[in-house]
């Protein structure tokens, strides 16, 4: 899950106020209904302690129509609303907090998935490309190939068997356009699946001639065309069947790399339980934050800094990391702050899709970038060595003695 949209909100320093909001559904009442969700989270904000301008600033992105997606979140701090996101779900109840730490985990349970599938809809002239996500759908190039000859006669005279070469000459050299266009916007749109929709002999023949690189990610189906009103439900469907298997096998490969690291597997390193995420995200050492919903970790106290990664399990623990005066937040909160601002991925797991699969204990869990102690067992004997030479280096702490005067 792409998360870089947030940096603006877990690098700035708190309380933050946090709303989720399902929008309201069109009709004659659909603005008295916003309005008053969106006045429930102003008056609970309020009565949690938030400045007027958070509450209310909230209150105003709220209220303001926002045709489209079933819900939105929405994040104030200073005074000033810093970030509105769309939301893939609805939530079931509109929900405000004031926190030390923005309130993020609905935010990634609720998101909008980031997966798109490119359609190459192609016929024996060229090829229609469209991008299908979350949003819907958006036409992203075109091929328009060689248009004579392309069609066969029945004939079987010399002459007509020429002419019948020329037009499969014709469709091979724009299978080849075509594949090589596709090629570029699979790169251009980031692609997580390729469908190859219309004519079976000329999608077989753009398959073929696709960069070997993308095999895994291609697939053909003769639901639908490239031709007007071609473009059916069944399309829709199955659009939607690869993306969810896509993102099925993404996790399954994740859940892997989580156990073995959790084993001790060679090249492989995960963590669970708080104190260890906590200590691991500090370090910056999350790659990938792993996340159950309802996991009975997701609420449990940690403390924090003004800064990602000045959290800690104790409050004197906090102010020896530099801050200067920790409050306490959720442990799920904490940890996706840290984890996005240190660059590192998160992802949601739905339990009931991996019945009988070991999860995170706790609902959080990590794939880390190394094990504990490693970065620092690399680096004794650099320390060492300079320390030999006489270079002014403590071999006891690593750290470059004081010179007086300097």
């Amino acid at each position: 899950m792409d998360l870089a949209f947030l940096e603006p909100v877990v690098r700035t320093p708190g309380p933050w106020a946090s709303a989720y909001l399902a929008n309201a559904t069109p009709g004659p009442d659909a603005a008295t209904h916003q309005e008053l969700a969106a006045r429930q989270a102003r008056d609970d904000l309020t009565e949690q302690g938030a400045g007027d301008a958070e509450a209310r600033g909230v209150y105003e992105e709220l209220n303001a129509p926002r045709p489209g997606p079933p819900g939105r979140a929405v994040f104030a701090a200073n005074g000033a609303v810093v970030r509105e996101v769309p939301l893939g779900s609805a939530p079931p109840a509109t929900e405000a907090s004031w926190s030390a730490v923005p309130r993020l985990t609905p935010l990634v349970e609720m998101a909008e998935d980031s997966r798109v599938c490119l359609l190459a809809y192609v016929d024996r002239q060229g090829a229609d490309f469209e991008l299908r996500h979350a949003r819907g759908a958006e036409t992203v190039g075109r091929v328009d190939g060689e248009s004579w000859p392309v069609n066969r006669t029945t004939s079987s005279d010399w002459s007509e068997r020429r002419f019948q070469t020329a037009v499969e000459n014709t469709w091979e050299r724009n299978a080849a356009e075509t594949a090589e266009e596709l090629a570029k916007a699979v790169v251009e749109t980031e692609a997580d699946v390729v469908l190859l929709v219309g004519d079976e002999r000329q999608r077989r023949s753009v398959h073929d001639r696709l960069p070997q690189a993308l095999a895994s990610r291609v697939v053909e189906t003769d639901r639908g065309g490239r031709a007007p009103g071609a473009r059916t439900s069944l399309l829709d469907e199955e659009v939607a069947r690869l993306l969810r298997e896509r993102r099925e096998q993404e996790h399954s490969e994740l859940l892997e790399r989580f156990r073995a690291g959790l084993a001790g597997a060679d090249g492989a390193a995960a963590t669970e339980g708080v104190p260890s995420l906590v200590e691991a995200a500090r370090e910056r050492r999350i790659a990938t934050l792993v996340i159950v919903p309802g996991g009975s970790d997701h609420n449990r106290e940690v403390w924090v800094g003004g800064e990602p990664d000045q959290l800690a399990m104790r409050r004197t623990e906090a102010r020896s990391l530099g801050a200067d005066d920790p409050a306490s937040a959720r442990a799920d909160d904490a940890l996706l702050r840290a984890v996005v601002a240190a660059g590192g991925d998160v992802v949601v797991v739905d339990p009931s899709a991996y019945d009988g699969v070991e999860l995170p204990s706790g609902g959080l869990g990590a794939v880390l970038r190394w094990a504990h102690g490693e970065e620092s067992q690399a680096s004794i004997p650099a320390v060492e060595a300079e320390a030999e030479e006489g270079n002014g280096t403590d071999v006891v702490t690593g750290r470059p003695e004081t010179v007086a005067g300097a």
